[in-house]
């Protein structure tokens, strides 16, 4: 941990001086990926030892497998042999090296680089292989025209601010940042159309990293104090879960699972912060005409603590591997997408048997909320009183549905789950099984007008300021509709 948090802290520093030195303007962006990628490689090295070989081979092999299969089938070999390479390193590393242990942990990093391998090997599938009318508009707008470099490839993958946290991007949007296309003005003028124009100064991060700071100097602060005086193994304590009633355990479930998440904040905002200080990230300016450095963050915050809906929730929790995972099978899954994409988020997390109970679970609360907010939502939106308790009742229903189902996920192990689940006889399991027995699962035709479309009382203020958008029926469409803007954007300034 500690290891982390010094190349993190180092590549901030190395951030600031990429962006100052190393501009766009001023350095060929072949220098810019050679330095990108042996800074990227030495963290490594330094926080992992020679274990950071495996990044190499990871990428090394994968491009090899793009060059040798070819377009049509280089999606499905690269998927294949990306996620079973690093399965293969995390059952070694768990099962073999260090049960239970974060220490030393490079299968973290190989998660985001399994993810652009991914990603990129689809990208080229549909840009080089499929016919632009088969596309959809976000596979048309995240199309790889032509095969990278083997530099630009290492780039992508290893490049010093993502190798250790991320977060994902896309291959376009990595390769407009370092060619210096990111900044442009989109201007909507009086008939509707956009004018496109390029600004004569970059805008600078500053004040966007400096509150991402803050948000990590509070995150680590409060990590540091209150999380490790409420456990999340306490729940699962003989004598708490004999003397203690059902308000007070669940009480305890809801704040030990709050008291558990500032940890991601912390390691996902820095993350965002070092790739902002590089000048990575920037998403244009709002009706203000503020900028906007969100094109690759990974979560907010507010709505997380605020979401009143599992979908709310899922929404803005690790929002790029949401992407990911959207774009790599939810879209492309011929039977239950659902089901499938929980299952692969499952394997992608890792093989401790508590990821694989928890998106279990997942699915069970997924399909049990929809079936629920569809059929009974539109009932209780009227009335803004009405509404109002309605978001309390729903809100205290999400944070305890999060929190019985990630306990497997913290917990790791089969048996203290199962623990913790047979001292609540199950019932959230029950419920939902309950629910999906009884309600359909399809949108009401009067549901369907309301639904997603009426924000909670408390969320309106926060949603308006991060720009969310309206009726998105998918876990990832607002943040997917941010990407596809920007893309959308960068292809037509290239044409």
């Amino acid at each position: 941990q500690v290891n982390f948090v010094v190349c993190q802290l180092f590549a901030l520093l190395a951030a600031i001086w990429f962006r100052t030195y190393l501009h766009s303007s001023k350095t060929s962006p072949f220098i810019r990926h050679v330095v990108a990628t042996l800074l990227g490689l030495y963290l490594a090295l330094f926080c992992f030892g020679w274990y950071a070989l495996h990044f190499v081979i990871q990428s090394g092999i994968s491009y090899y497998i793009m060059i040798i299969i070819g377009v049509e089938n280089m999606h499905k070999y690269c998927f294949v042999f990306a996620l079973g390479y690093l399965t293969v390193c995390q059952i070694t590393r768990v099962y073999i090296f260090d049960y239970g242990q974060y220490s030393a942990d490079f299968s973290g990093p190989m998660m985001i680089i399994t993810q652009k391998i991914t990603s990129l090997a689809f990208e080229i599938h549909d840009g080089m292989f499929r016919k632009n009318e088969d596309l959809t508009p976000s596979q048309r707008c995240l199309a790889v025209r032509r095969m990278p470099s083997l530099l630009e490839y290492l780039s992508y993958n290893c490049n010093f601010m993502g190798i250790l946290a991320g977060p994902l991007c896309s291959y376009k949007d990595y390769i407009t940042f370092i060619e210096g296309r990111s900044y442009q003005l989109q201007q909507s003028e009086a008939n509707g159309k956009e004018d496109t124009k390029y600004e004569q100064t970059d805008p600078s991060p500053n004040i966007a990293v400096a509150q991402k700071l803050l948000i990590c100097g509070l995150s680590l602060l409060f990590h540091m104090t209150i999380t490790k005086t409420l456990p999340v193994e306490y729940n699962i304590d003989d004598n708490f879960r004999a003397t203690a009633s059902w308000p007070v355990r669940f009480f305890y479930l809801y704040v030990s699972l709050m008291a558990a998440r500032p940890k991601y904040y912390f390691a996902w905002t820095l993350a965002d912060a070092i790739n902002n200080a590089a000048g990575f990230g920037f998403r244009g300016y709002d009706k203000n005409g503020v900028t906007r450095w969100d094109l690759i963050s990974n979560l907010r915050i507010q709505q997380i603590e605020f979401s009143t809906s599992f979908k709310m929730f899922l929404d803005n929790w690790n929002i790029q591997t949401a992407l990911w995972l959207k774009r790599v099978c939810y879209e492309r899954a011929t039977f239950s997408p659902t089901i499938q994409t929980f299952i692969l988020s499952a394997i992608w997390h890792g093989v401790y048997p508590g990821y694989y109970l928890t998106f279990l679970t997942g699915v069970l609360m997924t399909l049990a909320a929809r079936a629920i907010r569809n059929n009974i939502r539109h009932y209780f939106v009227e009335s803004p009183a009405v509404k109002l308790c309605y978001d309390v009742v729903t809100w205290m229903a999400t944070q305890v549905a999060i929190s019985y189902t990630v306990v497997p996920f913290v917990l790791l192990s089969v048996k203290p789950s199962f623990t913790f689940y047979s001292s609540c006889y199950f019932c959230l399991h029950i419920a939902s099984i309950l629910v999906l027995l009884v309600l359909p699962l399809k949108r009401t035709q009067k549901g369907s007008k309301n639904h997603e479309s009426i924000q909670p009382v408390w969320s309106k203020k926060l949603e308006e300021e991060n720009l969310l958008q309206k009726n998105s029926y998918s876990t990832t469409n607002n943040s997917f509709s941010q990407k596809q803007e920007i893309t959308c954007r960068y292809q037509k300034l290239k044409q």
